[in-house]
């Protein structure tokens, strides 16, 4: 006879295979020749990213500090009794412009960083008022503007924080006579603009170089009565200026220089402007498109500039279509004639 411990291990074992019987049969007598439970749908999903996307980088530079910075512009003089000039060095951009008799003025763009102080600070020309308009609403510091000028500065996109109307920013010093010793606390002078505009995209690439490029040891940039030189140094990594055939030195030390130097061919000509000596003041025209020459990691390379209007930012393309990209770090834009040198 069976103990009640034998039957129950036999009625367990009957149940189990009863259930895999049953299973098996559910499954084999389906009319489609389907299982009757048809298994979950693949995920059509997109899959999730390996890697954290890099942190944004600022859009005047291509490097990662003062992001959200407002943009400050500065008029500074550029000739022999100015230098060396101060806060050139901490600038994003730097852009070298021609003026009345050949000679030529910077407009420096500060976001990222801010110098402790800035100059000599100079007078404004209508020229900057059309290549600022792709910042957005800056601010923009200056010594002043002719009587004719100054309702082009009141219906231009920009803060006008000039000696005029922010006074109590600038200083004189350095020890140099009027008119070249002016500065600025740009920090003093951001104050008198709190609602300027932010960084934003104003058509600059950066990244690894492009394929090709010419080894370039230096380029000069001429103008009827300026030249300034960019020598690259392998050491340093960056173009070293120079003014006039002699090294451009900063007041803090050391040579200006940029990453990336933009030889942009422009269009020249004559204002309705004039300066106190009767002298005609250039029209650089920055909208539409041209022929560039780029610097960067001791090369050259063919480009082509393109600005489809004042709002908008400059793209830079390679020959080949492709976009131009410049390394991190300071950017200098040199607008020369699209021609040869001339004075309007």
């Amino acid at each position: 006879m069976r103990s009640a411990r034998d039957t129950g291990i036999g009625g367990r074992a009957a149940a189990v295979l009863g259930s895999l019987v049953l299973g098996a049969g559910l499954v084999s007598c389906s009319g489609s020749g389907e299982p009757a439970t048809a298994p979950p749908p693949r995920s059509t999903a997109a899959p999730e990213p390996s890697e954290t996307p890099p942190p944004p980088a600022h859009p005047f530079t291509g490097e990662r500090k003062g992001l959200d910075n407002p943009v400050l512009a500065v008029k500074i003089e550029n000739t022999r009794p100015a230098m060396p000039q101060s806060g050139v060095q901490a600038a994003d951009i730097v852009y070298v412009e021609q003026v009345e008799g050949g000679e030529t003025r910077l407009m420096a763009v500060y976001s990222s960083e801010l110098p402790k102080r800035v100059g000599p600070v100079r007078s404004a020309r209508i020229s900057d008022l059309h290549i600022l308009p792709q910042f957005g609403k800056p601010a923009f510091a200056f010594s002043g503007v002719q009587s004719k000028m100054k309702k082009h500065v009141r219906k231009a996109p920009v803060y006008d924080i000039s000696q005029e109307n922010a006074g109590s920013a600038y200083f004189r010093g350095g020890g140099k006579p009027i008119p070249y010793n002016l500065y600025a606390d740009p920090k003093d002078l951001l104050k008198k603009a709190p609602k300027a505009s932010g960084p934003r995209d104003i058509g600059f690439r950066f990244g690894d170089a492009p394929a090709g490029g010419e080894p370039t040891k230096g380029f000069t940039a001429r103008w009827p009565s300026a030249s300034m030189g960019f020598t690259w140094s392998k050491k340093q990594k960056r173009w070293l200026a120079s003014f006039g055939g002699r090294p451009d030195r900063a007041a803090e030390g050391g040579r200006l220089g940029g990453r990336t130097v933009v030889i942009q061919y422009a269009k020249t000509t004559r204002s309705k402007f004039r300066d106190f000596l009767g002298s005609y003041t250039p029209l650089i025209h920055t909208t539409g498109k041209g022929k560039a020459l780029v610097l960067r990691d001791g090369k050259s390379y063919k480009a082509e500039w393109s600005r489809p209007s004042e709002k908008k930012g400059t793209t830079f393309t390679t020959a080949e279509g492709e976009p131009m990209t410049f390394a991190r770090g300071q950017v200098w834009v040199v607008i020369v004639n699209d021609g040869k040198p001339y004075i309007p």
